[in-house]
């Protein structure tokens, strides 16, 4: 009876060490390497390398290809493995850990010179290399994701990680210096033909607001410098819009006319079951030779939503959806102002999230704070920004909503109408201020259309929400009460590109 179950790849079972360094599935290595041209396959001459090896996947499916592509060039079998092992096949680890794990997907041994090794290499950690590693400390600058705050501190002048993060614990303990990112000497004198992997995401930074920095795109660029023929990762998605150290690697992304395959998940967890990726996850192929469109395809599980031929530089940030970019063709064709001028920035009285000094209890004079899951009442004099904003009505929305990839959704969160001595935390952003409540009303309408919170989705993949998501939005007469229908009709959308925006906004009341 065991005969005919199914034996279990044991790296479809190993738990992933954390959300960062996230454990490439077999089956998701198998499907980056298929976007690979098929003649890579077939020549022996090529140097491969995983720059962030923790299981060995990569490693080991491509051997177990080049074992197939190669029968031809080397027939002799134990010949032909002994030169892929040897002189093709390279790794660097991100833990110490890993390195060994991966040794053992690869080599069949934790030592890659052991008798237990499927081919005895020359020192123990055979091509799969490890070097501790340090961080590098300067004062350096560090710009929120918001880009209107930010934060200066000892960091790393590698990955930018704050000194305050504890991770030079010395000895034995990791300390996350990831050697490829940190000017190892490892492999500094190698050409690498292919370099494919799926680096560490982001590192916890333990310095104000205990935030988290992307370390993705340091992979991305290094291997850039490296100057291989073919680049292929699995990446994070939110590069896509930005943000937080991402505008000039997104800036780079987008004008890379050797991008020749770009495959998305809005849903991270179509690719990594159980892992929480907030505004999914893609991989890409790079080919040096190639100038011109890329192949973009949107996936739904194992289903390819839609696939088009086209410029990643169409705009300042990637439009994910195919189906979006005749809806956004047509907005932009009016040229109309847009209501990222009119949205306020973070903080728009001057209060933090945190802001409690308020009172529970109505007062003489008192203005009214929206605060995150509370309301209150404060002195007209304890606010210094906008202070000329109080006795106008005022839309609100808060700063973080729905953005785990899953469609439909709502895009943004509940929209408050501010009147009057009203005021709020940094919890929420001002979209607009009105002398009148009939506008103020409008623009809540206006906000809670299809088309409208549609039109900020393509700017928005994670919770984040801040002026810059408001950038195709037209800028509108609030004294007209907008429909959707009223919109559909000025913009002459067709019935499918209705219907592509009801498949990801939904109804809001």
């Amino acid at each position: 009876m065991l005969l005919n179950k199914r034996i279990p790849d044991i790296l479809d079972c190993i738990a992933n060490l954390s959300n960062d360094e996230v454990f490439t599935p077999p089956s998701v290595a198998r499907k980056v390497l298929d976007i690979l041209p098929l003649e890579i396959w077939s020549n022996p001459d090529l140097k491969w390398l995983d720059p962030a090896c923790k299981t060995g996947v990569f490693l080991r499916e491509i051997a177990t290809r080049l074992m197939i592509g190669l029968e031809g060039t080397i027939p002799n079998e134990s010949i032909r493995r002994n030169h892929i092992f040897q002189n093709m096949l390279y790794g660097i680890s991100v833990t110490e850990l890993t390195g060994m794990i991966a040794r053992r997907s690869l080599y069949t041994s934790k030592d890659a010179n052991s008798r237990f090794s499927v081919f005895q290499m020359p020192t123990d950690q055979g091509n799969i290399f490890y070097e501790r590693t340090d961080h590098v400390y300067t004062e350096r600058h560090l710009i929120s994701d918001t880009q209107s705050s930010s934060e200066t501190g000892v960091r790393c002048i590698y990955c930018n990680i704050n000194k305050t993060n504890q991770l030079e614990r010395g000895g034995e303990l990791e300390n996350y210096a990831y050697p490829f990112i940190h000017k190892t000497k490892i492999l500094t004198n190698m050409q690498f033909d292919v370099i494919v992997g799926n680096p560490p995401f982001q590192l916890k930074d333990d310095g104000h607001g205990a935030s988290a920095i992307p370390l993705y795109h340091l992979f991305v660029e290094q291997a850039k410098r490296l100057n291989p023929k073919y680049i292929s990762f699995i990446i994070p998605s939110r590069w896509f819009a930005g943000g937080k150290g991402l505008d000039k690697f997104r800036s780079n992304m987008l004008s890379d006319t050797t991008i020749t395959t770009l495959v998305d998940y809005p849903n991270a967890s179509d690719i990594f079951p159980g892992v929480e990726i907030k505004g999914g996850v893609c991989y890409f192929l790079s080919d040096k030779t190639h100038d011109g469109d890329c192949l973009v395809k949107s996936m739904n599980g194992d289903e390819v939503v839609s696939e088009m031929m086209r410029p990643l530089s169409g705009h300042d940030v990637f439009i994910r959806h195919n189906q979006a970019i005749s809806i956004l063709e047509k907005v932009q064709k009016y040229g109309e102002t847009t209501m990222d001028a009119k949205v306020s920035s973070q903080k728009p009285f001057g209060f933090r999230t945190n802001f409690k000094d308020f009172k529970e209890t109505m007062f003489d004079g008192a203005v009214k704070i929206y605060a995150r899951g509370r309301q209150g009442y404060i002195q007209k004099d304890q606010i210094a920004v906008h202070p000329e904003w109080i006795d106008k009505y005022k839309v609100f929305t808060p700063r973080a909503a729905e953005g785990d990839g899953t469609f439909p959704n709502n895009i943004i969160g509940k929209i408050l109408i501010g009147k009057p001595k009203t005021c709020c935390t940094e919890t929420y952003l001002v979209v607009n201020i009105f002398d009148n409540q009939t506008e103020a009303e409008n623009l809540s309408a206006f906000l809670k259309t299809k088309f409208t919170r549609f039109l900020i989705s393509l700017k928005k993949n994670t919770q984040d929400l801040n002026k810059d998501r408001f950038s195709f939005v037209p800028d509108l007469d609030m004294k007209i009460g907008w429909t959707d229908n009223m919109l559909y009709s000025k913009y002459k959308l067709t019935n499918e590109e209705i219907s592509f925006i009801d498949s990801i906004v939904k109804e809001m009341k």
